[in-house]
């Protein structure tokens, strides 16, 4: 690398190649303003490295949220760390951080969705008719729960009691792998809304610039031009 090909780090004073660093025109006006407070003869016809400049564009994005939002959360930070490391933030379909699932959560997720199936709505029905036909008929010598089938009461409240905390259980964990995905597409869509903000400025930017060198472009044909007609003259 010969010192032609070199350029100097405004920020860092380093010296980098010309690839590895980003020239001032090409900054977006919000980051260049971060940049200028801290260092003030950054201007045109400067240059950045990309690790500074991943640094303001961090912090360009930790002001705009936090302007928006107030204080940023660890879902906020989750988002700005993958804008400034520039990979993904999303999940596989399917795909929950979730903590090791103990026994007891496996039959309580089996017994939930057992006591939620018409297997055992319709078993458990076919169990009362013939509880209380055995008992008011008077199909046995004897009647084991004679009316108003105490004993049948008392187990459907000892069912009960027992199924509702298990399916409770069950649900927790189902309503913690729910919060774990809006979670996962809150950080993507912030992640998204964030990123296509900074392509319109970036847009913008390029925009101006381009305005600006062919209003420039064109001061100086007009100035070949009169240039030209004073020759004649």
């Amino acid at each position: 690398m010969t010192k032609a090909t070199e350029h100097v780090c405004r920020v860092c004073g380093q010296s980098f190649a010309r690839q590895d660093l980003r020239a001032w025109i090409d900054v977006r006006a919000g980051i260049s303003a971060l940049i200028r407070a801290d260092h003030p003869d950054w201007a045109a016809g400067g240059y950045i490295c990309q690790a500074d400049l991943a640094r303001y564009r961090r912090r360009y994005v930790e002001a705009m949220l936090e302007d928006e939002r107030g204080e940023l959360g660890q879902l906020e930070r989750q988002v700005i760390d993958s804008i400034a490391e520039g990979g993904l933030i999303s999940l596989p379909p399917g795909e929950v951080i979730t903590p090791p699932i103990t026994f007891g959560e496996k039959m309580a997720d089996r017994v939930a969705d057992f006591g939620g199936s018409w297997t055992f709505i319709l078993g458990f029905l076919v169990v009362l008719i013939v509880w209380v036909t055995v008992n008011a008929v008077g199909l046995m010598a004897k009647a084991f729960d004679p009316y108003p089938f105490i004993l049948l009461n008392l187990v459907l409240s000892c069912i009960a009691a027992l199924q509702a905390p298990i399916i409770m259980m069950s649900q927790s964990r189902k309503e913690a792998k729910d919060r774990q995905r809006a979670e996962n597409d809150y950080r993507v869509n912030l992640k998204a809304e964030v990123e296509i903000r900074q392509l319109h400025e970036k847009i913008d930017h390029q925009l101006a610039r381009q305005w600006e060198r062919l209003a420039e472009m064109q001061q100086i044909q007009i100035e070949i031009l009169e240039g030209l007609g004073e020759s004649r003259r």
